[in-house]
This record gives C-alpha cells, sequence and structure tokens, in this order.
C-alpha cells in the first residue's frame, strides 16, 4: 500500500482528514492507493478589514507576519456596492488579457480549485495568474480553499470534474459571502456559465458574466474588445449554425490522431510556414528525409505558424516541389473587401511535380495550437467610417506574413487605424476562412519607434517587464556600494584565491558595460605560460531557488536590440555588482591553463577567485596597442603572448574540421541623443575578435569535460548535431549547376576543406556567400542534459569538439549560470543544490533556454532590418548585390553592406509594359524580355550572380512599417 499525501500541517492546523481509496490493475496485480488529504482551519481570508483572520496571517522566513491583500475600501459599483471577485476557471482561461487591464480588476480572488484546473490545461497561463498574484497594485490573492476544511467538498457519485469543480468554486463564492457579510464587502462570482449562475443565485451568491461586469467600468469600451470571441459567444449561448457551409475539412478528433500516428498511417510534426509563400509549409517527420510539403490553404486546414500537426501523406502522383513563386499580399484579398464570414476558397498556388519532389500532404488535425499574442494593424479596408463607436467586424493583418489576417469585433474600429496593435486568437471554425480573436491592447502610432520596439518584443515574445520587487529584494542591501570585503578572513574570501595582482584586462565591442570576462597570460619560470580565463561570478549573487533565480530562468538571455538592451539580471548585478570593470575588485570564477609554446596544455585547473582588471578595451583599441610596438608594458605584451597563443588554438581548431561559417552581420550607427540610425557598416573583425573567442572556446570545453566527469548524468551541455545530407541536396546542386562545383559534406573536416576549395577568382564575395548559404544547412545548437542522448551525440559539429557547454557569459545567458553552479561543485567549492541535479527539471529549463534563445536572435536580427529601413529612409542608394533564391516571379538578393536579403520582383524591372518571364529551373535561373521603348532587351539572371540594385524603402501594407524596397539596376 503507497499514502500519496500533501504536506502535514501543525496538529493544532489539521481539522480533518479525508482518505479516499482506489483499486487499480498494475501488471496483472491490484495495487491498493490511499491519498490522503489535511484539511486546515487557519487559512485566512486575506481581508484587511477582516478582524477574524487576523490571527492566521502566514508569516516570511524570517518570522514577519505578512500583511492581507485585499484592500480595506475595494472598489464600488452602484450595482455591486463595494466588492471583491472571483472569476471561475473559464474567465480566467478565455480572458487573461482583460483581467491583466492596469486599471481595472483589482482585489480578486484565485480560487485553488482555478489554477489547479488552469495548471493541467496551459502552463503559461498558470505562470501569467502566478505573476499577476505577485504584483502588489492589483491585489490578486490565492486562496486554498481545497486545503480549507470550511470550503473543502468530496466529489459526488456520478459527478463530473467539471461539476465537482464548478460546485467547489460555488461553495468558496458562498464561504467568502457569508465571512465577510457584516463588513460591508461583497463577493461577486463572475462567471459565463449560464447553469452555474444559475445555481449560485439560488444559493444566494452574487453573480455577473464578464461582459456584463465590464460595462460598468470605465474603460468598458476597451475591455469588451479584450473578451474572448469564445467567452463572448458562450455568454450569449451563441452557437454556428449547422447550416453553414465548411470551408476546411473539420479536423479529427485528438483519439484517432493519436491512433493513427501510432499505426504509422499519419505523421506527426511543427508546421513551419514558408517566409517567401505564406500558403505553403512543411513539417520535418522522421518517416522522410525530406521536408513533407503542404500547399494551399484547403491542405493548409487552419494550422498556424508553429503548430504541432497531424499530416496525412497524399498520393505520390499529387507530390509536389517547393512553390516557385512567392506569394503576394494579393493572394490574401477579401472577398467583397469585407471582414465579415464568406465561404469562398482562396485560389492555391500549384508547383509542378518533377524528380525533385518532396512527398506532399494535407493536415487532417491540429493536436497543439502554438497561439500567442500577435501584432499587426487594423486592415482600413474593412473599417466602415460609418458606423461610429458601434461594434464592428475588422480584420487583424500581422506584422508576421506567415500568420493568416485575424478577425475581431471591436468599438474602437476607427482609433485603432494606423496604430500597431496586439490581437489573440480564440478559435477558427471550419466555416470561416480566418480565425475569430480579440483585441488585447494597442501600442502606439506605426512607424514610432517606441511603438515598433513595443511590437518586435512582443513579437518575438521576449520577457521586458521591469523586473518584480520580489527579485529586486534578492539584491544585495548595499546596492552601488556593495564591495569585496577587504579582510581576507572574511567568510566570503573562503576558497577563493586572491588574483588582484595579476594583470588582468578585458576585451569587447565597443560601450560594453556588462563585461562577464577577463585574460591575463603570464611566462612562468619553466618556460610555459600561463592562461587565465576569468569570468563573473553571478551564483555569488543569483542563488537558487530565489526569485531572481526564477525570473533569470524564465528570461533565459539577455536580449541585445540596436537602441537597448533588455537584461536577464538587474542592472545592478548585470553591469555593475558582477560586471568586471577595470580598477575595481570583483568575485570571479577563473580557469587557468598552463601551455607550452605550440599552445598544447600542460595542466588545467578552476578556482573561485577575486580579481582587479586592469583596463577594459575595446576589440580596436586592444588591437591598436597589440600593434604598436613601442608598446612594451607587461599588459601588452600579456595580450601579445594570448594572440599567439590563440593563433595557434585555433589552428588546431582548423585542423580538426572546425568550419569557419559566415553570417551577415552589420552595426549601425546611431545618435547619440535620439538613437536614430545614421549609417549603416559592416562589421570589422580583428585579430583581437579571435584571440577572444579561442579564449573562452577552451574555457567553455575545458569546464564541459569536467562537470560531465563529475555529473555524467546531469551536467548542462551544449551540442550542436551534424545536419543530414539531405540539408545540403538543394545547394549541392545549384553549386554544381550555376558554378561546377561541389561540396563534400560526410564530416565536418571535408565540409571545411571544400569550402576552402570552392572560389571564383573573378568573384572574391562568393566564398563568403557559399559559407553563408552553408550555414542555413545546418541544424540549429542546443542545450542540453547529458544524461538524456549517448556520449556520442555530444558532439558539436561546428566546433569539432567532443564535448562543449557555455560557461562563460553568466551575465546574459542562464545556461551559464547553471554550469557555474555544477563546476563549483565539482572542485568542492560548494554543495550541488538538488534543484541542479534533477534531470526532469534540468530538461525543462534545458528547453525553455533554447527557446528564449531562438527569441533572442530573431529579435536582434528584426531590430537591425527595423533601423537599416529607418536609416535609408527617403533616401536611394546603389549597392552590389547576389542572387541567393530565384522564383518564377522574383529573385531574392542578399545585399552585403547592409546585411539583408530582399526580394525583387521581375514586374518591377519595367515602368510601361508586363514583362515576359521564362523560368528555368533546372538552371537556376530566370529569362526576363524586357518590352519597353525605346530598347527592348531580354535579363538574365542566376543564382550566386551579382548585380547592381537600387536600395529605398516603401511603406509595408502587410507588415504596416517602412520596409527596404529593391529595384535591380539594368
Amino acid at each position: 500500500m503507497s499514502a500519496i499525501g500533501y504536506k502535514r500541517p501543525s496538529s493544532s492546523a489539521t481539522k480533518d482528514q479525508k482518505p479516499k481509496v482506489f483499486v487499480r490493475a498494475a501488471r496483472g496485480k491490484v495495487q491498493k492507493i490511499v491519498r490522503e488529504r489535511y484539511l486546515r482551519d487557519d487559512i485566512p481570508c486575506q481581508s484587511k478589514s477582516c478582524p477574524l483572520c487576523i490571527s492566521k496571517l502566514p508569516t516570511d522566513s524570517n518570522g514577519n507576519e505578512l500583511e492581507p491583500i485585499l484592500s480595506e475600501e475595494p472598489f464600488f459599483l452602484e450595482k455591486f456596492s463595494r466588492h471583491y471577485l472571483i472569476p471561475d476557471t473559464n474567465v480566467f482561461y478565455h480572458c487573461m488579457d482583460a483581467l491583466e487591464h492596469p486599471s481595472n480588476f483589482f482585489d480578486v480572488i484565485v480560487l485553488q480549485t482555478v489554477l489547479s484546473e488552469i495548471a493541467s490545461k496551459s502552463i503559461p497561463l498558470y505562470n501569467r495568474i502566478k505573476r499577476l498574484c505577485q504584483e502588489k497594485t492589483k491585489r490578486f490573492t490565492p486562496f486554498s480553499n481545497e486545503f480549507f476544511s470550511d470550503t473543502y467538498i468530496d466529489k459526488i457519485e456520478g459527478e463530473s470534474p467539471n461539476d465537482r469543480n464548478d460546485r467547489a468554486i460555488r461553495t468558496a463564492a458562498s464561504w467568502y459571502t457569508g465571512h465577510l457579510a457584516g463588513l460591508g464587502i461583497k463577493v461577486v462570482l463572475i462567471t459565463n456559465d449560464r447553469r452555474n449562475a444559475e445555481i449560485a443565485a439560488e444559493q444566494g451568491i452574487q453573480t455577473s458574466t464578464l461582459k456584463d461586469y465590464v460595462q460598468f467600468l470605465p474603460d468598458s469600451e476597451v475591455l469588451l474588445d479584450m473578451i474572448s470571441a469564445v467567452a463572448d459567444a458562450a455568454a450569449a449561448n451563441e452557437k454556428a449554425s449547422s447550416e453553414t457551409k465548411a470551408i476546411y475539412e473539420h479536423h479529427w478528433s485528438t483519439s484517432r490522431m493519436l491512433t493513427c500516428i501510432k499505426n504509422g498511417e499519419v505523421h506527426k510534426g511543427v508546421l513551419n510556414v514558408s517566409t517567401y509563400n505564406f500558403l505553403e509549409g512543411s513539417i520535418n517527420t522522421p518517416g522522410y528525409n525530406k521536408p513533407i510539403l503542404i500547399s494551399g490553404r484547403e491542405y493548409l486546414n487552419r494550422a498556424v505558424q508553429g503548430d504541432v500537426v497531424c499530416v496525412q501523406i497524399l498520393p505520390q502522383s499529387q507530390w509536389k516541389t517547393e512553390a516557385g513563386e512567392i506569394a503576394s499580399d494579393d493572394e490574401d484579398v477579401l472577398v467583397n473587401a469585407s471582414a465579415e464570414p464568406d465561404a469562398s476558397r482562396s485560389i492555391d498556388l500549384e508547383t509542378p511535380t518533377s524528380k525533385k519532389a518532396h512527398p506532399t500532404g494535407k493536415i487532417v488535425g491540429i493536436l497543439k495550437r502554438n497561439w500567442r499574442p500577435y501584432v499587426g494593424h487594423v486592415d482600413n479596408t474593412t473599417v466602415a467610417q460609418s458606423k461610429g463607436g458601434s461594434q464592428q467586424t475588422v480584420l487583424l493583418t500581422p506584422m508576421d506574413r506567415r500568420i493568416p489576417k485575424i478577425r475581431f469585433r471591436t468599438r474602437q474600429a476607427p482609433r485603432l487605424l494606423g496604430q500597431r496593435i496586439v490581437a489573440a486568437i480564440d478559435t477558427w471554425e471550419a466555416t470561416s476562412r480566418y480565425p475569430e480573436g480579440h483585441f488585447v491592447r494597442a501600442l502606439g502610432e506605426m512607424e514610432t519607434k517606441e511603438a515598433e520596439t513595443e511590437a518586435l518584443l512582443l513579437e518575438y515574445d521576449v520577457q521586458h517587464r521591469p523586473f518584480p520587487k520580489a527579485v529586486l529584494d534578492c539584491l544585495p542591501q548595499e546596492g552601488h556600494n556593495y564591495k569585496v570585503p577587504a579582510d581576507k578572513s572574511d567568510p566570503l574570501w573562503k576558497n577563493r584565491k586572491d588574483f588582484r595582482d595579476l594583470l588582468i584586462c578585458s576585451i569587447d565591442p565597443p560601450g560594453c558595460q556588462d563585461i562577464d570576462d577577463a585574460l591575463h597570460a603570464r611566462v612562468l619560470p619553466n618556460g610555459n605560460f600561463e592562461v587565465g580565463v576569468h569570468i563573473a561570478d553571478v551564483t555569488h549573487f543569483v542563488k537558487p531557488k530565489t526569485a531572481m533565480d526564477s525570473e533569470a530562468a524564465s528570461r533565459g538571455t539577455t536580449v541585445y536590440l540596436v537602441d537597448k538592451r533588455i537584461d536577464m539580471l538587474p542592472m545592478l548585478l548585470g553591469t555593475e555588482l558582477c560586471s568586471l570593470r577595470p580598477y575595481v575588485e570583483r568575485f570571479a570564477f577563473s580557469c587557468l591553463w598552463e601551455m607550452d609554446e605550440d599552445a598544447n596544455i600542460v595542466n588545467t585547473s578552476f578556482t573561485k577567485s577575486v580579481i582587479a582588471s586592469k583596463e577594459a578595451f575595446s576589440y580596436a583599441d586592444a588591437q591598436a596597442r597589440i600593434d604598436d610596438k613601442n608598446m612594451q608594458d607587461p599588459l601588452t605584451n600579456g595580450m601579445r603572448i594570448l594572440l599567439k597563443l590563440s593563433k595557434k588554438l585555433k589552428q588546431k581548431r582548423m585542423d580538426d574540421g572546425a568550419l569557419n561559417l559566415a553570417s551577415p552581420e552589420v552595426r549601425i550607427q546611431t545618435d547619440n541623443e535620439t538613437s536614430d540610425p545614421m549609417d549603416v557598416e559592416i562589421k570589422q573583425l580583428l585579430e583581437t575578435n579571435s584571440l577572444v573567442e579561442e579564449c573562452m572556446l577552451l574555457a567553455n570545453i575545458s569546464v564541459a569535460q569536467k562537470i560531465y566527469d563529475t555529473f555524467p548524468q546531469t551536467a548542462v551541455l551544449r551540442r550542436h548535431a551534424s545536419p543530414p545530407l539531405s540539408n545540403f541536396d538543394s545547394l549541392q546542386d545549384i553549386l554544381q549547376v550555376c558554378k561546377g562545383m561541389h561540396l563534400k559534406c560526410d564530416t565536418s573536416k571535408s565540409l571545411a576543406k571544400s569550402l576552402d576549395e570552392c572560389v571564383d577568382p573573378n568573384e572574391p564575395y562568393f566564398n563568403t556567400l557559399l559559407r553563408i548559404l552553408t550555414t542555413r544547412c545546418m541544424l540549429s545548437a542546443e542545450y542540453f542534459c547529458s544524461g538524456t542522448i549517448a556520449a556520442p551525440e555530444f558532439r558539436h559539429y561546428g566546433l569539432a569538439t567532443s564535448i562543449y557547454t557555455h560557461f562563460t557569459s553568466p551575465i546574459r545567458r542562464y545556461a551559464d549560470v547553471l554550469a557555474h553552479r555544477q563546476l563549483a561543485a565539482a572542485i568542492d567549492y560548494e554543495v550541488l543544490n538538488p534543484s541542479i541535479s534533477d534531470k526532469q527539471r534540468l530538461i525543462e529549463i534545458s528547453n525553455g533556454i533554447n527557446y528564449r534563445h531562438r527569441m533572442a536572435q530573431m529579435a536582434g536580427r528584426a531590430s537591425v532590418e527595423y533601423y537599416v529601413g529607418q536609416a535609408l529612409k527617403g533616401g536611394i542608394a546603389e549597392e552590389d548585390a547576389y542572387v541567393i533564391k530565384v522564383f518564377k516571379n522574383g529573385f531574392v538578393v542578399f545585399i552585403a553592406k547592409f546585411g539583408l536579403e530582399g526580394i525583387v520582383y521581375t514586374k518591377s524591372m519595367t515602368n510601361m509594359l508586363e514583362p515576359n518571364v521564362e523560368f528555368l529551373e533546372d538552371k537556376y535561373m530566370l529569362k526576363v524580355e524586357i518590352r519597353d521603348p525605346p530598347k527592348p532587351k531580354v535579363v538574365e539572371i542566376q543564382m550566386f550572380q551579382k548585380v547592381r540594385v537600387r536600395v529605398g524603402t516603401v511603406r509595408d501594407e502587410h507588415s504596416g512599417k517602412q520596409k527596404v524596397d529593391i529595384r535591380l539596376v539594368h
């Protein structure tokens, strides 16, 4: 017999026990399960007005009594008097955006029953409610009704879980109503369930639908728009007419999908919609070495970018190649220019069948939705100006072209025109061409820097709210005056080495404030070299299981935009106490190596330390100092040693097969006062860039081996899996056809060698372009827990190392924080916290930081793209560009100077007559006949071709902001 119980309270707080006995079959045996629930009578109502519950208030870790949360003067409405609110589960589930409104919904009781239901449905939503409960201004308070003797209820035989939970919510609401009756404070149960409301009313509980309640609030017009389409329909008891003709096939049930997946009849995967053609998507699945294509609205069947879908493969005769055309916004025109429902099918783009055909399928069901808040603008063609302030249906055009337009109802339509707004999808019925959603909030006028930056952060799910008080309370009380203790007998010096006399310096991008790393090198008495990498000791300040640690894990990484930085840690730590700034003493975690003249490692050691950096260099300043032969001071000579050894370390990596790939990187020069873009330039990489990179790589590799040796099941590592050879098929064919060259892709070493050999003497940039395109064939590197995969799979393909982790940037990456804690335990500096040895927890954290890392990268790129557009605004530039993709109706070029790519449509190549276009698919070529007088001509465009383009900006009707407009100069 096994007992599963909740934490036993003190005997004085225990009033009752509710044992439940279940019998279940397990491998042919009968197992008896006893679940015990300990009920308490000392749970306070959390109202400041209640004298009865003062003695029941809990205390903090220091024994201080916590203040009640609910106000003694709650919000007053004539219909409800002074009152607290108790929303039911569905109100939280469907209307969270409204509840989060900063100027409405205060003094809200969140029942444990509701929290448990939400946790089982949506962990992200559960976390939003938890954060709301932490915001003191909103006064949301959890109430443990399932553990309180006066509100706990048993399940009645034959009662469904949903009915039981509704009854539990009513019971808690009834208790609060009676408990506060003598204090002049009412309780209002917010529910959109008509039957639940009727029963509650019979029990003397005051109820309201959310829609009815909101109508009494000052911001009712905005709040009504924020109520989800699902909740609105439920409250009105609306149902779609069964006579409405379905536009799409109905989705399969979950049980049918899971059964067919198990039988191999259908396939499961994540939908990735094409960047160039929003009417085409693909799904990677182990069953095929090529992605499964999904072409057209009908076969996409209401799936949205990122959904986990179930795909049925079509007969091979219907297999297609990737779409040969770029889908324009014209493909998504409205029928009758109206946002109202229509039953018309759109015409899907057709693609020919050939020997290059991909397996092609159709989506038959959605296993998991990836809906999120979407940023966009209201399509002005759907707004009826004559309706004034009355409710009307409009369409949101999302910034992300891969997302379909979203239909929602609003009373603010005329005011929302020209605004950057946020909307959420609630449902997408088979009878509706567009998904139904609701308005969330307005961000501001389009094309303003503030609104566009906010839109970018939301679009890439960057957590950018101010750090909550609970996090800030974790900071040292001394604040900016915090210092390393002068007395070395202080406990903080225990097991730390004193490196303050070493000639340590940092080398970073110009203006860097969050300095994670510093370095030193010196000659040892035996003629060898000591090399040190010193990393900010973030874990000295950020302890496990604190609000600070939870916030850092949630953010995952610092996000760098052109004009701002979204920190993972509060600024006091990131740019002050942890940052290895010069001329001040700082706690550090040091990696030390003894190396010989050929950069062979003689021994390695790790230690906690205290350092005092002697200087903070930019890459350019450090390079200038190294190159200046007149500078012969010990610090400069130390950097020269580092440079010499780093070159040898890099050569060893290259000899092992490390890849020297390329990615387009540009730097935006901005005005110091306004942050307006002034110029765009390509980032110049110096030898000092490579110096720092090689030292950081060595530190990461050394730490990875140490923590894996010590914790083989739970080491937090980073891997870069070998890409499937099929990933290179398209690039190989293009390279062979257009350049007569070939890549050897069987190993990273052979790929590195063949990349070096692919050189066009007539075009120096070709090799860099090929490396950029090769990078796109790679899989993404990812964090993982060592006990989840076999050791041979740890390998980092790009770096050609058998093991790797991230250790060198703990101020801006949470993965590095975990590595620091594991390394500290590995060298017996401290005991490993149990949370860092829990494999399942580490898997979840790894998945989370992988996601945050991807989002941060995309947000950074989008910020650069936006600022490049702003820098070009109102001007025209002629630049060299390179063709990287060819379609029937246009081609994609990469402009090296701006680090961006864009589409040149063939129709833009003429001023008068539509050009005649011949698409030679097998040659990756377009032949465009320009028929404009006086001299008609034929222009040939082929992959890798260098062309001259004219670059300007126009307003993108889809995203609503300035986009780069590229025209061929011919």
